[in-house]
């Protein structure tokens, strides 16, 4: 899917949000990057093959916090 030079992380990078942004809905809370992966504003992400990443929000005191 990404035509990048070099190319983005795919979806099963452990660095998949580097990717560029292809679509930016703010008022939704979500963006397409050209990986193929949504990511919401609160962090959460929806993997192209339908897994969920939870939410990994970092606290104030340096905390992640992550969904059960």
């Amino acid at each position: 899917m990404c035509q990048h030079h070099p190319q983005c992380p795919t979806a099963d990078c452990s660095d998949r949000e580097a990717a560029h942004t292809v679509a930016h809905h703010p008022e939704q809370g979500w963006s397409l990057l050209c990986n193929g992966v949504l990511l919401f504003e609160d962090t959460g992400e929806l993997l192209p093959d339908g897994q969920i990443i939870a939410p990994h929000r970092p606290l104030a005191s340096g905390r992640v916090i992550t969904a059960a």
